[in-house]
């Protein structure tokens, strides 16, 4: 009898001994933060799996003694063998020194956020000019001020300031849409760097997650949830710069929640001959909690407000006769006023071991002042030609995304569906004619726009062996309405649009060293919504792009990312700010090559190297005429950094963007640049001291450059030619922190 039951109880387990089951588990770090894409090994069949979203993974056939290795970048590896079953693995793993042997490449479509992982850890942001850097292949200039949106260099795009990428930070939309000085403008200096915890980047339009403006590709900021202690830091510099930032933990070492509140204060004059008075003063508060088991809370609260007086593009001509220098100015008048408040709240929740929901709600307010001054005095001789651009913009929105894993037989499968909303009301988008900043001569537009945005899409990751499939499919409705307050008759234009955009990945991993990948997908730009209701076409242009590429982890110490890409664009925009349009310059088409190395030399030495070459033409131009302005063709960034046990670490790196065609015939070229930087710190105990060097070797670069129509007082006629920036000369600054 008894032999009986035990031969009838091991008939029952036999399925279970031979084959194992399913082993689920949550992975977090040391503050119980989930991690995303840690990664998972099973030592004895070699199978594998990554975490999601809220660090929870799903593994098969694990059977009692299997051990598992758990293993994230700028983690330590974690062994832990099966020795009973438990409904959820709790797995948490403890920061640690980076190392690129940290890397696995599994069967996933996020191995290139490692990247931006080693980098950060490598060489830390310096400044919020920085943030953007981080991402290979991407290049920034700064034209008008330290106050300003940065222009963006990306895949043979002049990105203007944002026309062409997808920016967030913690989930909050950064792009703005129908923006007084330009469609997609992205204005980032509301972030603190020492509050940036990670970057998630993805280039191309293949992410059904990102739609409007997702077309070179996206970019995602994540700050920390909490912190480990406070600091207070304190930085001076040349052209009397002053910045002070400090981050205080509210709630101690609560291992349920944490809060935190960060400030900086910036000053600056800059190294123009007219003091930019620049300062910008940045707060921030964020509390991250677990209301239960599974279920997280954040809350997340930020100002923003900086203002600054600006030199402007200089034409060429005067610096050559001597008329002033690469510091002066012609119109010292310029310059603006803008501020932003975001708040924030997210929720997270399991709803089963291997599925989970998050929620969030957003809203922002914002305000913006731009005078500029691009032709001086062609169109006015006598008052010049300054213009002012200004809106306010309350912008709300949310989105509820569900996550899901399980299994399809042996196989991974993960899918997740959201729908989100966003709306943005616009008041008094200006442009109009001024002088000396004070008066208002010539209003050109003034109007209110209210533009919204629903959306839902879906996408799945289907795991067959060493492949995996991902399919998906994002819908968007745009509203758009524009009451023009100069129209002597009372009438609220309006338009609508429908877009569908599908997306196709494919990746194969021979074994844990090497990928390949073939992505392919459509997404889109929207177009201002003072152009929509005007023409009523080529309101939201589609962009279909592919890419082919390969991750190759050489060795324990080198990473390589080679991709071949193609991306056609349906309709490509360009802003005419003195005129307040956007003129359309019909069908375009990119195609080039990117190459990015990674290599560690010892524990203490890392070598980065980005290449990026792009071939950028218009479709439907007459030949010779065919050459998109400002489209870089060229641009490598890179460097050393070090990481001393002593405390002693810093780096040295390199930005180079070569000769760009300035106009559609090439005949006005925007000379290319080649700047150096250096940094170095020392960590003892709590202190903390940097020195940070710009332009180390002091060379004479333009930052950015515009072909311009312009007539200097006095000049009989206009002259059209480079008008640009200075890049800054070689300075310095120095940085103390302490941390208590």
């Amino acid at each position: 009898m008894v032999f009986s039951m035990r031969l009838g109880l091991l008939c029952l387990l036999w399925p279970v001994m031979a084959f194992g089951q399913s082993l689920k588990g949550r992975i977090t770090d040391a503050q119980q933060v989930p991690l995303q894409n840690a990664h998972v090994f099973h030592l004895q069949s070699g199978a594998h799996t990554h975490s999601n979203g809220s660090g929870t993974f799903l593994l098969p056939h694990v059977s009692l003694g299997d051990t598992l290795v758990v293993s994230h970048v700028g983690y330590t590896q974690d062994t832990m063998v099966v020795e009973e079953w438990k409904g959820l693995w709790e797995i948490q793993l403890e920061e640690a020194s980076i190392k690129l042997q940290q890397i696995i490449i599994s069967t996933q479509l996020q191995t290139l956020d490692q990247i931006a992982a080693i980098d950060l850890k490598t060489n830390p942001v310096q400044s919020s000019q920085e943030f953007l850097r981080k991402v290979p292949g991407l290049l920034i200039g700064q034209h008008a001020g330290g106050g300003k949106a940065e222009q963006i260099f990306l895949r043979g795009f002049d990105v203007d300031h944002g026309t062409d990428i997808n920016i967030s930070a913690d989930g909050i939309p950064v792009n703005m849409v129908s923006h007084a000085h330009g469609q997609g403008y992205a204005d980032l200096h509301f972030l603190i760097p020492e509050t940036i915890k990670d970057i998630q980047y993805g280039k191309g339009t293949y992410e059904a997650a990102k739609g409007n403006f997702a077309t070179a590709g996206y970019v995602d900021f994540h700050t920390y949830d909490r912190l480990d202690k406070n600091s207070i830091a304190l930085e001076y510099g040349s052209f009397n710069r002053l910045r002070t930032v400090g981050m205080f933990n509210l709630l101690g070492d609560s291992s349920q929640q944490g809060a935190y509140l960060a400030g900086e204060y910036l000053l600056s004059d800059g190294p123009f001959e007219s003091p930019q008075h620049f300062n910008r003063l940045n707060l921030m508060g964020k509390y991250f909690g677990s209301l239960r088991p599974n279920e997280y809370l954040t809350l997340e609260a930020s100002y923003f407000d900086s203002q600054w007086n600006a030199s402007g593009q200089i034409p060429q001509r005067a610096v050559e006769e001597g008329q002033i220098s690469r510091f002066g100015a012609i119109d010292d008048t310029e310059g603006g006023h803008t501020s932003r408040t975001n708040i924030l709240v997210k929720h997270q929740k399991m709803v089963k071991n291997n599925a989970f929901v998050t929620h969030k709600i957003f809203y922002t307010h914002y305000d913006f002042e731009l005078y500029s001054n691009f032709t001086f005095f062609l169109n006015d001789p006598v008052r010049g030609d300054q213009i002012r651009q200004k809106e306010k913009r309350n912008m709300v929105g949310l989105e509820s995304v569900f996550h899901q894993n399980q299994l399809l037989g042996s196989h991974d499968f993960y899918w997740q569906s959201g729908i989100g909303f966003r709306y943005d009301a616009v008041q008094d988008v200006e442009l109009s004619h001024t002088a000396n900043r004070k008066t208002m001569l010539d209003p050109l537009a003034l109007g209110d726009v209210n533009e919204s945005n629903l959306y839902g899409f879906i996408s799945a990751e289907f795991e067959a062996g060493r492949w995996l499939f991902n399919p998906g499919l994002r819908l968007d409705y745009f509203k758009f309405d524009y009451y023009d307050q100069l129209d002597s008759v009372f009438y609220t234009a309006s338009e609508r649009k429908v877009f569908a955009a599908p997306k196709f990945n494919i990746v194969f991993t021979p074994n844990p060293r090497w990928q390949l990948y073939a992505k392919s997908g459509v997404g889109f730009h929207s177009n201002d919504t003072r152009v929509v209701v005007q023409q009523a076409k080529e309101i939201l242009p589609a962009a279909y792009g592919t890419d082919l590429g390969t991750v190759w982890k050489v060795s324990d110490q080198w990473l390589v990312n080679l991709a071949c890409w193609y991306l056609f664009l349906q309709q490509e925009f360009v802003y005419v700010g003195d005129e307040g349009v956007i003129e359309p310059s019909g069908k375009t088409r990119r195609k080039g090559v990117d190459l990015s190395i990674r290599y560690q030399l010892n524990p203490a030495l890392f070598l980065d190297a980005d290449f990026n070459y792009a071939h950028a033409r218009a479709i439907e131009a007459p030949e010779g005429q065919s050459y998109i302005p400002l489209a870089p063709s060229f641009t490598a960034t890179g460097g050393v950094s070090w990481l001393l046990p002593s405390g002693l670490s810093g780096s040295l790196r390199y930005c180079y963007l070569h000769d760009r065609p300035a106009n559609e015939d090439h005949s006005l070229v925007a000379q290319g640049y080649f700047v150096t930087d250096a940094n170095i710190h020392y960590s003892f105990r709590q202190w903390s001291l940097s020195l940070i060097a710009e332009n180390l070797f002091n060379t004479d670069w333009k930052e950015t450059q515009f072909e311009t129509t312009s007539r200097l007082r006095d000049e009989p006629s206009s002259v059209t030619e480079i008008h640009f920036t200075p890049g800054s000369p070689f300075n310095l600054r120095a940085k103390v922190s302490v941390s208590f």
